[in-house]
């Protein structure tokens, strides 16, 4: 006979068996609660009828044979769900819901199953569960209340936002495709919603304007972290900002772009610079007119001294005045030469320069001017690429640093040299304001003073300096700075107070052999001339007059001309020309190297010699001047011209 106790015994629900005699043969706990026993009480083996009576009907009490429930066991009919009154031995009525199965055994009925369910504790169960179903539901809406409002926010912020934001999705052939984009990128776009979504960035921009902004996305997906970027968008500027977005699997394969339209922005902060350097501008020319006005005081002085005592019959007295014009003169010459650097308008002669040779060559004079407090260091780079630089310039500018660090270390201190080649990728580029690529770098590190943010924010102005006054020009850095830029670098300052100074010098990578060739001694130059023809080409006559005067008593046949065009048809028609001397800047139509250049097509053995105070790179400066051809900066001395014409001639 098979027992219910492994099945059922612990479920929520009474159940009882009684053989045909009606007597229990098993019953579980639960149903011995439900008969008004004890918890030690027990139903087996004593009658049903003993301990609880039932009824369809409260207060009713139905015997075995009236009993619809209890009669099915009798006649092996199973009983479906019936509602009775159970009066158990404690007297208590419990309603029940019921259900009456036969017992079988070998297809023999030997008893009846029970199987009764407390209403009462089902309906406090059903009201528990609904009470709680109640409240999941309540927290369910309060939750989706959330979340449709944190949605219907995010789609206000989405739809509104005055910045673009887009969804891409790399396709996996170096394109990207857009899956979501909301209408201020359709705005700026000037496209529909259909012209936008599920297309590539090469649909959308075509191949040429989609690659840069493909490389910027390929760049976000490699690095994984968010990428910023600038790019052009017709006449404006975008700035963007790439954020990958990690699949479910761990791989990167989505970008959301966030960007905005900073044309005006830029504008903005293009006027701020330009309200900037008008600041500067009178600030140098305050400076300016100050050192000019001395200088010019000097050299005028000095001349009505020496025109009085030569009115007075008296020129033996007159060599120092001229001494202090002419060392007037040089220090404007040095002032002048200072603008033009920070401008970028000097003329520079570049050549392809092994920056370690320049850095050794000047060691020892380095080392006497830093004196024997300051410990130097130099670290040169093995395999360092050259460069193409103006060499003097160079060697002024480092000397310069040197001289400034050393002022940052009264006390003695560690002055070190160092270069390096330098691979600048997009990003680093752009912070150093340089097209990415190859450089080289030649940086002066100090253990000084150091400077506060706002002292490197000014160190490069014209005429701002630190030192007391008397004691510096403040040119020396905008002098350097101007001279880096024209040469295509960056110089760039790291300082903090009391830590000292690192200011970095970077200049191109020149590809090339370098320039080997020593300078040229002529044997016996001197500054006499044997009847050669040189043509002088200048629009100020002054200038010109002087030029003439100092060639001729020097023993040159000279013919001057005041313009370009005037000095192209003298060059055309004189049969021989030894040498063409012209400034650069002239009127007429013609500069001074178009000149030169028409002239040379003719006469490809004509020298030329450019005598210019102010010239543009494209001119003069930018690259080789062709053999034959040379410069000579305003202002020189009289004798320096004669020198080097003598010099160009003998060549």
């Amino acid at each position: 006979m098979a027992s219910l106790q492994s099945s059922t015994w612990e479920l929520p629900v009474g159940v009882c068996r009684i053989d045909l005699t009606g007597t229990v043969v098993e019953c579980n706990p639960m149903c011995a609660e439900l008969f008004g026993l004890a918890p030690e009480g027990t139903a087996l083996g004593r009658p049903i009828d003993e301990f609880t009576r039932h009824g369809h009907n409260e207060g009713e009490v139905c015997t075995d044979s009236s009993c619809l429930a209890f009669d099915a066991a009798s006649n092996g009919t199973p009983r479906s769900r019936d509602v009775l009154y159970l009066l158990g031995a404690d007297n208590r009525s419990r309603v029940v819901e019921c259900w009456v199965r036969p017992w079988i055994s070998d297809e023999v009925p030997v008893g009846t199953s029970f199987f009764f369910v407390d209403m009462a504790a089902s309906a406090r169960r059903e009201a528990e569960l609904r009470a709680s179903l109640k409240a999941l539901e309540q927290s369910v809406g309060e939750r989706t209340d959330q979340l449709l409002a944190r949605e219907a926010l995010i789609g206000i912020f989405y739809e509104h936002s005055s910045e673009c934001h887009a969804v891409l999705i790399d396709t996996g052939n170096g394109q990207f495709r857009y899956e979501e984009v909301n209408p201020s990128t359709l705005k700026l776009y000037g496209k529909t919603r259909e012209e936008v979504i599920g297309r590539t960035t090469d649909e959308i921009f075509g191949a040429e304007r989609a690659a840069v902004l493909n490389q910027h996305l390929t760049a976000c997906l490699a690095s994984g972290l968010p990428y910023r970027y600038e790019r052009m968008h017709g006449e404006g500027i975008v700035e963007a900002v790439a954020t990958p977005v990690p699949h479910e699997l761990g791989t990167l394969q989505r970008i959301v772009v966030s960007a905005r339209d900073v044309t005006r922005q830029r504008r903005l902060e293009e006027q701020l610079r330009q309200a900037q350097k008008m600041e500067a501008v009178g600030q140098l020319t305050g400076g300016l007119a100050h050192d000019f006005n001395n200088l010019l005081a000097i050299i005028s002085g000095s001349i009505e001294v020496f025109k009085k005592r030569i009115e007075l019959g008296k020129p033996e007295a007159v060599e120092r005045y001229v001494d202090a014009a002419q060392n007037a003169t040089r220090r404007a010459a040095a002032l002048t030469q200072r603008l033009l650097a920070f401008s970028r308008r000097q003329t520079l002669d570049p050549k392809p320069t092994d920056v370690n040779r320049l850095v050794a060559g000047m060691e020892d004079l380095l080392r006497r001017t830093l004196g024997p407090e300051i410990t130097l260091e130099v670290v040169g780079a093995g395999g360092l690429w050259a460069t193409l630089v103006d060499p003097p310039q160079l060697e002024n500018a480092l000397l310069n640093l040197c001289i400034n660090a050393r002022d940052a270390m009264p006390d003695g201190g560690r002055l070190t040299i160092e270069t390096a080649n330098r691979w600048l990728d997009e990003r680093v580029a752009r912070e150093r304001e340089l097209p990415p690529g190859q450089y080289i770098s030649l940086c002066v590190t100090d253990t000084g003073t150091g400077m506060t943010p706002e002292v490197v924010a000014r160190a490069f102005d014209p005429f701002f300096t630190t030192k007391p006054i008397g004691q510096g020009t403040g040119l020396g850095l905008s002098m350097i700075y101007g001279f880096v830029r024209q040469s295509g670098g960056q110089v760039r300052i790291y300082s903090e107070l009391g830590q000292g100074t690192t200011l970095c010098l970077y200049f191109p990578r020149h590809v090339g052999a370098l320039d080997t060739v020593e300078p040229f001694e002529p044997a016996g130059a001197t500054d006499r001339g044997d009847g050669e023809v040189v043509v002088v080409i200048d629009d100020e006559p002054m200038v010109r007059m002087i030029l003439v005067t100092v060639l001729e008593e020097a023993g040159y046949h000279v013919i001057e001309c005041c313009d370009g065009p005037s000095g192209l048809k003298v060059l055309g028609a004189v049969e021989k020309v030894d040498l063409l001397i012209t400034d650069v800047g002239l009127p007429g139509g013609l500069n001074g190297r178009q000149v030169a250049d028409a002239a040379r097509a003719t006469r490809p053995e004509l020298k030329v010699l450019f005598v210019t105070g102010y010239a543009e790179n494209a001119v003069v400066g930018n690259g080789h001047l062709e053999p034959g051809m040379e410069v000579l900066t305003k202002p020189f001395t009289m004798a320096s011209l004669a020198v080097k014409v003598s010099e160009i001639l003998a060549r």
